[in-house]
């Protein structure tokens, strides 16, 4: 699948050292110090409703690490998928009369177009998960075949029948216990969960613990059995489709191989998405999926998280169309610290205007020298950013900068430029 095209981002003089960030799975700030490239995979949108603040802002934080590891000397294999079939989106395109085809590529082309405004990095390989149909289903065979999968009959209601009956076909569910015992990988090694925790989400997040005819209440779905309606793939495991988690454990390994430098997405994502793929990924290969597993905070708007199922978006697209400069945008996500949950509101982006229109006068094309180091600006700046990716530090650098001015303002507006993908 086409990407979109990447920004050109300026070289600064010197060089940065590796980023420390937070990991879900141990707790802790980890080095993200690649041996030779780093590789990324961030989990991509499902296409429609796209994109909020909360898909931007979680792109954007990992736009950020990539500009570090760059500054730093590193080359990046960055991978991101597209869940372009998935029950979300079926059930959107049912409700507005759209062919789900037609749907999910206008969204990803609305997405595209949003990302190239941001200026974020696109990725080197952005993989649509109907592409990819024949691998995954080769990987659940060989899950299969190894005793760590099972299959789930299908039952179904018969008018007039006093009982469900069991219809013709079986989904395939991952064995979680069967897994645990054939890997070196556990359930919640990635979320830090306690198991009431995990239920609760799995529950909330599109898993079926209460399916009967389950081994565990958590194990996850691999592949759906055709229905009729829905669109599905002849394989060897039968026609179907792909469940969620498998798509990007067979993605990412596909594109970056095993034991790949960060696994990123927001953090409704930790359990049960990463967790579970990471348990995919450890059966299909017996090595880890990533070495930091990095989550981005939740953005509310109007009081609740935004989100598709509740309706309260605040679209990129709308603000473009209103007039907003994406620079402002992206100023005013950057002003937040990728890990915190925040709340979005009109101030947000008036305060990031603002903080444009400084930074322009004082680094700008007619920019007046000033009193302060500019190299001792890129310095600070490098210095936040390799602290789990402090933004709102990096910007208050910026900030108190422009306050006297810098011996060197386009040294400083190159480094606002590669560091911040903000363009002065």
């Amino acid at each position: 699948m086409r990407a979109w095209n990447r920004p050109q981002i300026p070289r600064l003089p010197g060089q940065a050292g590796a980023p420390w960030l937070h990991d879900t799975a141990s707790a802790g700030l980890i080095e993200a110090r690649p041996n030779d490239v780093a590789r990324l995979y961030v989990c991509g949108i499902t296409p429609y409703d796209a994109t909020h603040l909360g898909h931007a802002a979680t792109y954007l934080a990992f736009d950020t690490l990539q500009r570090v590891w760059l500054d730093g000397g590193y080359r990046v294999h960055y991978a991101q998928n597209v869940t372009d079939v998935d029950d979300p989106l079926l059930e959107r395109a049912a409700a507005t009369g759209v062919d789900w085809e037609v749907l999910a590529e206008s969204q990803v082309e609305l997405f595209r177009t949003d990302m190239v405004a941001l200026g974020i990095i696109p990725p080197n390989d952005y993989v649509a998960v109907t592409e990819v149909i024949d691998e995954i289903a080769e990987a659940v065979s060989q899950l299969w075949d190894a005793g760590l999968a099972y299959a789930v009959p299908i039952v179904a209601s018969v008018p007039g029948a006093p009982e469900p009956t069991v219809a013709a076909g079986s989904d395939l569910y991952f064995d979680i216990a069967a897994a645990e015992r054939a890997t070196s990988w556990n359930l919640g090694d990635e979320s830090n969960l306690d198991a009431d925790t995990m239920h609760t989400l799995f529950a909330e997040r599109g898993g079926d613990p209460d399916r009967p005819g389950k081994r565990d209440a958590l194990d996850p779905l691999l592949w759906r059995s055709a229905r009729s309606g829905e669109p599905s793939w002849e394989s060897r495991v039968g026609a179907g489709r792909p469940g969620w988690h498998i798509e990007c454990s067979v993605i990412a390994l596909k594109e970056l191989g095993t034991d790949f430098t960060v696994q990123g997405g927001g953090s409704d994502l930790v359990f049960p998405h990463h967790d579970m793929s990471a348990g995919h990924a450890a059966a299909l290969s017996g090595h880890p999926l990533a070495g930091v597993y990095s989550h981005t905070g939740m953005v509310a708007y109007q009081g609740e998280k935004m989100s598709k199922s509740l309706g309260n978006l605040v679209l990129v697209s709308v603000l473009r169309d209103g007039g907003t400069d994406p620079r402002a945008i992206r100023l005013a996500l950057l002003g937040q610290h990728y890990r915190s949950n925040w709340e979005w509101t009109d101030t947000h982006l008036l305060e990031a205007e603002s903080r444009l229109a400084t930074w322009t006068t004082a680094f700008g094309p007619a920019a007046v020298v000033g009193t302060g180091n500019a190299h001792s600006v890129v310095d600070q700046l490098r210095a936040a950013l390799a602290a789990d990716l402090d933004t709102p530090a990096a910007l208050a650098v910026v900030d108190a900068a422009s306050i006297g001015g810098v011996d060197d303002p386009a040294l400083v507006a190159v480094a606002v430029d590669a560091l911040l993908g903000v363009r002065l």
